[in-house]
């Protein structure tokens, strides 16, 4: 947005454009056009300038996001946590440790999305999985368990209602009997 209040300031000094012609070329509303004029004619180009950050400013400096980043790295353990899972609790802890900056574990979120971290869970699995077992079982057993499956005939997909063996499909709802009309 800058570049196109910088392009309507040279736009304006020129003073060869009426003010809905800026607008097509830089693809803004008449309004905004109108606006920055009325911004330029007050203080030049200066007066163009946008507002700058919205809100407040961070509490954490990028260095100290860096230093951060790394620690978390490491992984939980390190840090003296039980598990090497990281959880935003965990993540508040030592971001307070490492820079003294106190933060709200739900706000914590933020802080790894603006490290590109994402949410990763780690995959459950029994601790007594014993995968020979388990390869034995998909080989054996489970063609097994399929072709059962497949020998069965369609019922009903109501958890309820049962099909009855004795109903023609198409005696079903939305099928009329009798005669057709023409």
């Amino acid at each position: 947005m800058r570049q196109r209040r910088k392009r309507a300031a040279r736009l304006f000094a020129a003073g060869k454009m009426i003010l809905a012609g800026i607008a097509r070329e830089l693809a803004v509303s008449r309004q905004s056009v109108s606006r920055w004029y009325e911004q330029w004619k007050r203080g030049g180009g200066r007066g163009l300038r946008g507002a700058g950050r919205a809100g407040r400013k961070p509490k954490l400096e990028r260095q100290q996001l860096g230093r951060v980043e790394i620690a978390l790295r490491k992984g939980a353990r390190a840090h003296g946590f039980g598990t090497d899972l990281w959880t935003l609790p965990r993540v508040a802890v030592v971001v307070e440790r490492l820079t003294g900056v106190h933060y709200h574990p739900g706000h914590v979120w933020k802080i790894l999305g603006a490290m590109d971290w994402a949410l990763q869970r780690p995959a459950r699995r029994a601790r007594e999985r014993n995968p020979e077992k388990v390869k034995r079982w998909v080989d054996q057993r489970w063609p097994q368990v399929k072709k059962t499956l497949a020998a069965e005939k369609p019922g009903s997909s109501s958890k309820t209602k049962v099909v009855s063996p004795s109903v023609h499909p198409s005696d079903g709802p939305g099928h009329r009997k009798g005669k057709r009309l023409s």
